[in-house]
């Protein structure tokens, strides 16, 4: 399967190189999720697994916001009137975008501006790389709507990213992090301006994509795999991991232009 197979109906797919953009692209509502949106970022993301010239991935929304989570319209009313079944559906539905962002072997790197909020703030925590404008706004505003902070992966990750109590406060309040504590409390690697954002991610997402990304995808599973481990099974899985990537090409073209005194050339493989 190549990049030029997906062709999603309810967000911007777009390709340079071996880079790939996902937008929401509903800007005038601040780049709501909806039902069909979901899913067809879950559907995607499982794809991707087979996509072999992507070697990178951003995530972003148009125009100067990431995502607003849920539309109020179009998932948060219908949800009131749902069925505990339904409801579970949907929730193992959302639960799923962010396994399968968690699954796919490319780098995720979420670039974020404006609202990030909700389910948007979810999908932000489960890329593998956050980076963020000074006026950007993050919240996991559950709280606010009378939900529990336990969305999509939410009280399992965060903590993991900038600690348990920092996590605690903004799950219990639903309060926003702003950008400059965003990036002190670890959530962002950077900071960036508006104009420099994308420009920033890209810089990252293609010194990613040329370097040995088979190698970035054995790292990928292994940070997901080794929170279930204790460490006897992390050393390893870790051993073994590496064994694996020692038998590649990537690996003895480091060695030999090491070797030669030159920049080696990752394939891939």
């Amino acid at each position: 399967m190549k990049a030029a197979d997906i062709s999603p109906e309810h967000f911007d797919w777009s390709v340079d190189g071996k880079v790939a953009t996902v937008a929401l692209n509903r800007p005038e509502r601040k780049s709501p999720l909806t039902l069909e949106s979901y899913a067809e970022l879950r559907d995607t993301f499982r794809q991707l697994v087979y996509v072999k010239d992507i070697k990178a991935i951003i995530f972003t929304g148009k125009g100067e916001n990431f995502c607003s989570g849920g539309d109020v319209h179009d998932i948060i009313g219908p949800l009131i009137n749902m069925e505990m079944d339904e409801l579970l559906e949907f929730t193992r539905m959302t639960g799923d975008l962010v396994k399968a962002i968690r699954a796919c072997p490319q780098p995720v790197i979420a670039a974020i501006d404006g609202i990030c909020a909700g389910a948007g703030a979810c999908i932000a925590m489960a890329a593998d790389m956050r980076y963020g404008t000074e006026r950007s706004k993050v919240a996991f505003l559950f709280n606010r709507v009378g939900l529990a902070g336990c969305d999509m992966g939410a009280c399992a990750m965060l903590p993991r990213i900038i600690g348990q109590g920092r996590a605690s406060e903004l799950l219990f309040t639903g309060r926003a992090m702003a950008g400059d504590e965003a990036e002190r409390w670890g959530f962002y690697n950077k900071l960036a301006t508006p104009d420099e954002l994308h420009v920033v991610a890209m810089d990252t997402a293609t010194r990613l994509s040329n370097g040995p990304t088979f190698a970035n995808g054995v790292t990928k599973m292994m940070i997901n795999k080794e929170w279930n481990m204790g460490i006897d099974e992390f050393i390893e899985a870790e051993a073994q991991a590496q064994a694996i990537c020692m038998q590649t090409k990537d690996f003895a073209r480091a060695y030999h232009a090491f070797v030669a005194k030159e920049k080696p050339v990752f394939e891939g493989n």
